[in-house]
């Protein structure tokens, strides 16, 4: 069973911070969903995972095209895409369900905490999901390290 966690953006963008959970989960020998709710953002990230981290290769792909079951990491705008993915990372409020935290590994909801919309959305989400039993931790950069905050 998984668990979802909650990165409070604070200090750095979500290009900075993407390329490291991204790194990680493949570290982890996670294939990764990177779930969004804007195709023409994730257009953007996946140009700007091209050209980062500056010394290695993220291996990536965009949704929708004839290799997407190969790519280690896809990302993607359709909420039925999961596959057989450990990790699922939403970015930008995207929907996740309880469920989905059950069968992952490990679920990363992204937020950014300058957008108070975005705040809220990720606190509807951490009631969402805790209020249906997953478990979840919330993590903030503020003091310019990952620290863990809260765990339900």
């Amino acid at each position: 069973m998984g668990e979802a966690y909650f990165y409070h953006l604070t200090r750095r963008p979500l290009e900075a911070v993407l390329p490291q959970l991204l790194e990680r989960s493949l570290a982890q020998g996670w294939r990764v969903l990177v779930r969004g709710r804007n195709e023409v953002r994730l257009r953007q990230l996946d140009e700007a995972l091209w050209l980062e981290p500056e010394d290695g290769f993220l291996p990536h792909g965009l949704a929708g095209g004839d290799r997407d079951a190969d790519q280690p990491v896809l990302l993607t705008v359709d909420a039925e895409t999961a596959g057989d993915r450990g990790c699922l990372i939403c970015i930008e409020g995207a929907e996740v369900s309880a469920d989905e935290v059950s069968a992952a590994q490990r679920v990363c909801v992204i937020f950014d905490g300058g957008n108070p919309d975005a705040l809220n959305r990720a606190r509807e989400q951490w009631r969402g999901l805790t209020k249906a039993g997953a478990k979840a931790q919330y993590w903030s950069e503020e003091t310019g390290q990952w620290q863990k905050k809260a765990e339900s």
